[in-house]
């Protein structure tokens, strides 16, 4: 069973993952910031790994975004 989504849900899809990548890394960095702001960033590394997964989810959305349009399917609504 194949499960289609609307160009919209798939949007709205990508923003939520970019919300909640904004505030789990403010809010590690605050509280490195809070606790050893003398010692390592260690937030880097959950910033820039789950920016790796963010980037392929963005890729995958525009990849997804760009075929249905080529397709002759009618466009996703905004």
């Amino acid at each position: 069973m194949t499960l289609l989504k609307s160009g919209t849900a798939i949007r709205w899809g990508l923003r939520i993952h970019l919300l909640y990548y904004v505030i789990a890394n403010v809010a590690q960095i605050v509280v490195w910031w809070l606790v050893t702001p003398d010692h390592f960033f260690w937030p880097v590394w959950s910033i820039l790994a789950w920016g790796v997964g963010l980037a392929f989810h963005f890729w995958a959305v525009r990849r997804f975004l760009s075929e249905s349009n080529h397709s002759g399917q009618p466009r996703p609504e905004r």
